[in-house]
């Protein structure tokens, strides 16, 4: 009877335990305390690694700098605690979490911006899984401040050249040891870049992971990144960001189609259409490429060939860069000497040609019309053959 009774005791106690046990959590709470940030500041939460101009799905104002969020998160997802121009990410998932840190205020004449400083994430495992996950990237900010800290004076010399238009100049300082230098030293950090970026995202091929970090870490892609995404696992493709990369990587397209309505500005500040630049050619080659870019770079020799064939006889090229910095871009034409129309995009050229990756090139006959798309190397060299022969 005794061991009856103590039977007894120990599943009465078993049961209040599991009773007990906590359950997981069917929503979020986000309690942010920002230092720095004004009273009735608005922060916003946005939807981050998608690659799209995504909407709030929540807002809310600080008070004594502090803010709450609520809502629902059936998987782990990144946002963005968005703040007048400035922003810090998270990992949300159901559960308390608490966010911390410093915001500071940069005014640029009439603009306000806010800097996120000594950010800290609280009560949300999948983000310190984000945190370790892309650990690696800290070495490339020493790489990338080492690189050009050791190149300071050359890069001084040239940006100053640049300037001055002065060609001569500039030739000078091609030939130099410490312009040799900076260049194996560019070279180096940016071969390190994509060796690290493509550890950090293949590590995690297996799992939503790898295309959430794809996405994130990474603004454009290049051909060969589809490879990386065949990797993948199908776990990973079917993920919601699985989904999202594969419409990145493999957009819909526009051959057959009418050339999209977009716009160029020239270096009046000037608008011009496509159609202003291209009167009386027969095809006009579209490409849409970027200075940090080496397959796209790796091109222009073909693209300067094909160009001294066929531009009398009605071939024209139009380059259009999605550079962020423009001083990337008109150092990028320095080196290349391109001698047909070039553009940096600011007007949305590259989001009306639905461009997810570069290289991305675009044949055009006199009509408007789309006659070849993805086309470059030795395929773009027998269609431009078989046009004009």
């Amino acid at each position: 009877m005794k061991i009856l009774k103590n039977l007894s005791a120990f599943l009465i106690a078993g049961t209040i335990m599991i009773s007990c046990t906590e359950r997981p959590a069917a929503s979020y709470t986000i309690k942010g305390n920002l230092q720095g940030i004004p009273d009735g500041a608005k922060v916003e939460l946005i939807p981050g690694a998608t690659h799209r101009d995504e909407k709030p799905v929540a807002e809310t104002v600080v008070t004594d700098g502090k803010f709450t969020f609520t809502g629902v998160a059936d998987e782990p997802r990144m946002f963005y605690i968005h703040i007048s121009g400035g922003y810090s990410k998270i990992m949300v998932e159901n559960g308390k979490i608490e966010l911390a840190g410093n915001v500071t205020k940069n005014e640029q004449g009439e603009d306000v911006f806010y800097n996120f400083e000594n950010m800290t994430v609280k009560g949300s495992k999948s983000h310190d899984l984000y945190i370790q996950k892309v650990a690696p990237r800290k070495m490339l900010d020493s790489l990338y401040h080492a690189y050009h800290d050791n190149n300071e004076e050359i890069s001084e010399a040239i940006s100053q050249a640049h300037g001055a238009k002065n060609k001569g100049l500039l030739d000078s300082l091609n030939q130099t040891d410490a312009y040799k230098k900076l260049a194996a030293d560019e070279k180096n950090f940016f071969e390190t870049v994509g060796k690290t970026m493509k550890g950090i995202i293949m590590d995690n091929k297996d799992s939503w992971w790898g295309p959430m970090l794809m996405l994130d870490n990474m603004s454009y892609f290049t051909p060969e990144q589809n490879a990386w995404y065949e990797e993948f696992s199908q776990e990973a493709k079917d993920s919601y960001y699985g989904k999202i990369l594969k419409k990145e990587l493999f957009p819909e397209g526009f051959l057959g189609k009418a050339l999209p309505a977009f716009s160029l500005v020239g270096k009046d500040n000037k608008n011009i259409t496509v159609g202003e630049i291209n009167k009386s050619k027969k095809y006009t080659l579209i490409d849409f490429w970027a200075s940090w870019c080496g397959p796209c770079r790796k091109e222009i020799p073909n693209l300067k060939k094909l160009y001294g064939k066929y531009s009398s006889k009605g071939f024209e090229i139009i380059s259009i860069s999605i550079d962020k910095k423009e001083a990337d871009w008109e150092k990028a034409l320095k080196e290349e000497i391109l001698t047909w129309p070039n553009f940096l995009d600011t007007k949305g050229a590259s989001d009306a040609f639905n461009v997810k990756s570069i290289p991305a090139m675009f044949l055009v006959d006199d009509k408007g019309i789309i006659i070849a798309e993805k086309i470059r190397g030795e395929e773009l060299e027998t269609k431009l053959a078989e046009l004009f022969k």
